[in-house]
């Protein structure tokens, strides 16, 4: 009597299923870790996003960088409030032209 190659030999699961089993559970590992996107820090999985944290220290330290100073200079020579304004608005500007050349930076 010939082996039907579709019908399991008697002594258990057909060795080309087993074998087809294991590849696709390969397969499907394989899958998931090329599709899995790692978990960066502080939810900065998305593309862009320590761009924009850049952006935001930017537009955020540099006035408030700007006044401390200006506060401190503004107490040594006895000008308040005008030493102050004047480096809020320059750091101001300094945050804006940052911005600037950080938004013709390729995103990662």
């Amino acid at each position: 009597m010939a082996h039907d190659p579709i019908q399991p030999s008697e002594g258990g699961e057909d060795p080309k299923l087993a074998s087809l089993e294991t590849r696709i559970d390969a397969a499907q590992r394989a899958e998931a870790d090329r599709t899995a996107t790692p978990e960066a820090p502080m939810g900065m999985g998305r593309p862009g996003a320590r761009q924009g944290q850049r952006v935001l220290s930017t537009l955020v330290g540099y006035p408030l960088g700007g006044g401390v100073i200006g506060w401190f200079l503004d107490g040594a020579f006895h000008t308040r409030p005008w030493i102050m304004l004047a480096l809020l608005f320059l750091a101001f500007a300094g945050a804006c032209f940052q911005v600037f050349n950080i938004s013709k930076e390729r995103s990662e």
